[in-house]
C-alpha cells in the first residue's frame, strides 16, 4: 500500500520544485535506480548530444497570437542556445551522456556540482521549450477530458481560465505558468526562469506531477508583437493551445 505523505514531506517537495505559487481547484530509491516513464516528451540525447527538436509547423502558423519573427528567433536562437550550453556541460560528465533529460531534471539535486546549475538553467530551458512547442496549435478545441477536469478542479472552464490568467500575470520577471495534473486534480503553478515542475520531483514520488500545459512568460516570447502588454499575450494564448495534444497527455 502506498504510504501517505505527511505535511513536512509535502513542504519539502514544494521547496525542491522551486514553485512560486500553486492554485488548487477544489521514496526516492537512488539516482536512476528505476527508470521513470514521465511523459510523451521524453527527450533523449543522440550520440550523447541533445538536438533541437522539429518544430512541426511554419513560423507563421500561430499568427496573430505569436508572430513569425518571434517564433523564428525564439526557436532557432533562444532554444538552440539552451541546447548548446547543455551539451557543453554534459561533455564534462560522460556518465550523464545517455540519460534522458527527464532523468536529469527529476534528480537535479543529485547531479554533479560541476553541471548542476547548467542542467537546471539550460536543461530546464530545453525541456520547457520542447514541451511548449508541442502545446501550440491554432484551430483546436478543448476536449472533454480537460473540460471535465476544469469543472471538477476549478468549478468551470471560465473559472479555470481566469485563475490561470491571474497567476500568469502575477509572475514577476521571467518565468512560466504551468497546468499540472496531480492526484486527479488540475493545479496551476509557476516557476522562475527556466525551472519547471519536474525538478527534483523524484524526491517524493507520491507527489509526482504530470505537466499538461505551460506558457512561456519570458519577454522574448511575446515582446516583438505585444511589447509590454503581457495580458494581451496571455489572453490570446487560449487560441494557440493545442487542445488535441492535451487530450493525449490526459489518457
Amino acid at each position: 500500500m502506498k504510504s501517505k505523505i505527511d505535511r513536512k514531506s509535502f513542504l519539502k517537495a514544494t521547496a525542491l520544485l522551486g514553485i512560486g505559487s500553486i492554485a488548487f481547484g477544489s521514496k526516492a530509491k537512488g539516482l536512476f535506480a528505476e527508470p521513470m516513464v514521465y511523459s510523451v516528451n521524453d527527450i533523449k540525447p543522440k550520440d550523447g548530444k541533445y538536438e533541437l527538436p522539429p518544430l512541426g509547423y511554419a513560423y507563421n502558423a500561430l499568427e496573430p497570437i505569436i508572430d513569425a519573427q518571434t517564433m523564428e528567433i525564439h526557436y532557432t536562437k533562444h532554444h538552440q542556445a539552451y541546447i548548446n550550453k547543455l551539451n557543453e556541460a554534459i561533455d564534462k560528465e560522460p556518465s550523464l551522456k545517455n540519460k534522458s533529460l527527464e532523468e536529469l531534471l527529476l534528480n537535479l539535486s543529485s547531479m554533479p556540482a560541476s553541471v548542476k546549475s547548467v542542467i537546471r538553467n539550460h536543461g530546464g530551458g530545453h525541456w520547457n521549450h520542447s514541451f511548449f512547442w508541442k502545446s501550440l496549435k491554432t484551430g483546436t478545441n478543448m476536449g472533454s477530458s480537460f473540460s471535465k477536469l476544469a469543472n471538477s478542479s476549478f468549478g468551470g472552464v471560465e473559472e479555470f481560465k481566469s485563475t490561470f490568467e491571474k497567476i500568469a500575470m502575477g509572475v514577476f520577471g521571467s518565468g512560466w505558468a504551468w497546468v499540472i495534473l496531480q492526484n486527479g486534480q488540475l493545479k496551476i503553478t509557476t516557476s522562475a526562469n527556466q525551472d519547471n515542475p519536474l525538478m527534483d520531483a523524484a524526491a517524493v514520488p507520491e507527489m509526482m506531477p504530470k505537466v499538461i500545459l505551460g506558457i512561456d512568460l519570458w519577454e522574448h516570447a511575446y515582446y516583438l508583437k505585444h511589447q509590454n502588454k503581457r495580458a494581451d499575450y496571455v489572453k490570446g494564448f487560449w487560441n494557440a493551445v493545442n487542445w488535441d495534444e492535451i487530450e493525449v497527455l490526459l489518457k
